[in-house]
């Protein structure tokens, strides 16, 4: 077991907070977690989040006690640190989580407020109509599934604009550079020595923006390179994406639309 969790010193909603992490795996902190009784919801990306009140309980479920500096200097040093600016909510953290892209990476999916980088290699538009609360998915030809329009990023294009294409080639929907909201991004490590493609080794990013729309407009590919483009209700966008890793940054827009 190595499990730990550091001082009650950080305060927040009116009490004091202290961190658990894993110095191994989260895996080994995931599985803890559901020993002591610590809500999904506290995870933040490489710890979770647990009141004073509680702290004896994972003592007494088998975390050792360290200081805030040495549970940082652990947390570094075992690799598992999630990198986010301020204002960003990590959401998911999977190895290899894309399976169709077929090299070895780590996938982290982060809620954000701020503008995607400039960098950011692609591009997904999460479009809702107002006036239904359906969002738009699409279905490709090269992978299996639905998932919300998106693409690769033209050399020539800035992210909002790769944006705008793809949104209207995949479901011929316009909107403008100016209607897009950031929503977040995936960012995706290509481990070294594995580029492939528009794939570099180490850092990826796929920006997340949305799109809100007054109407339930029709939707239709332009394209070959999507087969099927539709609205769906978030019951059923679900049903069809909800086993996906992207899924929690969509539970996450749609929560807060």
């Amino acid at each position: 077991m190595t499990i730990w969790v550091d001082t009650p010193i950080w305060p927040a909603h009116g009490r004091l907070w202290c961190h658990v992490i894993s110095d191994v795996s989260l895996e080994e902190l995931h599985a803890f977690a559901r020993r002591a009784g610590i809500p999904p919801r506290s995870f933040e990306g490489d710890h979770y989040d647990v009141p004073e009140e509680r702290r004896d309980a994972v003592l007494a479920a088998g975390a050792r006690p360290t200081t805030g500096a040495d549970l940082v200097r652990r947390l570094e040093g075992s690799g598992l640190r999630f990198r986010k600016r301020r204002g960003e909510h990590p959401l998911a953290r999977h190895r290899d989580g894309l399976a169709w892209l077929g090299l070895p990476h780590l996938l982290e999916v982060v809620a954000s407020p701020h503008e995607p980088p400039p960098a950011a290699s692609a591009a997904v538009v999460l479009v809702a109509a107002r006036d239904t609360g359906e969002m738009v998915l699409v279905r490709s030809a090269s992978r299996e599934g639905w998932a919300p329009p998106g693409g690769k990023r033209e050399p020539h294009e800035t992210v909002r604009q790769a944006a705008v294409r793809e949104l209207q080639e995949e479901t011929g929907l316009r909107v403008g550079t100016h209607g897009l909201a950031p929503v977040g991004y995936e960012r995706i490590t290509v481990a070294a020595g594995h580029a492939r493609g528009s794939w570099a080794e180490g850092v990826n990013v796929l920006a997340v923006m949305a799109a809100e729309l007054t109407g339930r407009a029709d939707v239709r590919p332009l394209l070959d390179d999507v087969v099927e483009a539709r609205w769906a209700g978030r019951r059923l966008a679900e049903r069809l994406c909800g086993d996906e890793p992207w899924w929690p940054l969509v539970d996450w827009w749609w929560a807060r639309r």
